[in-house]
């Protein structure tokens, strides 16, 4: 995203006291938050705190129920070009019913660039564009490959790709290390880095913060449904920024896990696929 030289580059994602959730129940409340450009943010918080939910609240996929909402510069209900979210969904591996290769499901995610009435037609850059994501997560070998005969961690980095492939401002994960082995939690970690080295902006939702050490330039930790604690990985870890005290005015789901109990299996969300084990 290129911006006049003589003017500060605008927030990406801006939230003043937002509240997100479901049939009027607020899953995440009263959270203000701002991710500029070239920021890796991890979202950190046990399960069912509320930081899935940021990440659906900010695509839509959640309610609204409060505050405001801006993505570059635009009120959330007025923004349209999607292509400029790249959403990695919580999700283990892609189903075992999905009978496509691997360069097929990343050329969905150039679907966003296509008219929706007319034909799709792969254009040159739409090759080029998915050659290159494939090779920035490094499976330009496995184009071909049914997705299905793919690891877990392969699968993972095939949504990444998918992402990649609208070539957007920011990308937008959800536990993008669950579900796979140490070995290719390393890998993943690879791939953010690189994209972090190219200026990606990323908000990642994670539980497992020591794979991503090395990538993420900034921690929100979620508590309880409400932002707890917003600075470096350094302040986090000096404690020289407090995680606030929650008031006790949440629903029981939201205090199932301790706050101090930061690392934990992810939760599944109303909109998340029904989970299965893959091994």
């Amino acid at each position: 995203m290129s911006t006049a030289t003589d003017q500060p580059a605008a927030p990406i994602v801006q939230l003043t006291r937002a509240s997100f959730g479901y049939a009027e129940h607020a899953v995440l409340q009263d959270a203000s938050l701002t991710v500029w450009p070239g920021e890796v943010v991890a979202v950190l918080g046990p399960n069912g705190s509320g930081k899935s939910t940021l990440v659906r609240g900010l695509l839509g996929l959640n309610d609204q129920l409060g505050g405001t909402v801006r993505l570059f510069g635009e009120q959330r209900e007025d923004f349209e070009d999607h292509a400029r979210l790249g959403y990695v969904p919580q999700r283990h591996t892609l189903s075992a019913s999905v009978r496509a290769t691997v360069e097929e499901i990343v050329a969905v995610g150039r679907l966003a660039h296509h008219r929706w009435w007319r034909p799709v037609v792969r254009t040159a850059h739409d090759s080029d564009t998915i050659a290159r994501v494939l090779e920035v997560v490094g499976l330009s070998d496995r184009a071909q490959a049914d997705v299905s005969t793919l690891s877990g961690g392969q699968q993972r980095r095939v949504l990444i790709a998918r992402a990649l492939a609208s070539e957007p401002d920011v990308l937008l994960m959800d536990e993008p290390t669950a579900g796979v082995d140490a070995a290719n939690q390393e890998v993943l970690a690879e791939v953010l880095g690189r994209l972090a080295a190219r200026g990606t902006t990323m908000l990642i939702v994670t539980h497992e913060l020591e794979a991503l050490a090395d990538v993420v330039t900034r921690i929100v930790v979620v508590r309880a449904g409400r932002i707890a604690f917003d600075g470096s990985p350094d302040e986090l870890a000096s404690g020289t920024m407090e995680l606030e005290p929650h008031d006790g005015h949440h629903h029981d789901h939201d205090l199932a896990d301790d706050a101090s109990r930061l690392p934990g299996a992810p939760s599944a969300g109303p909109l998340d696929p029904r989970r299965t084990h893959h091994g």
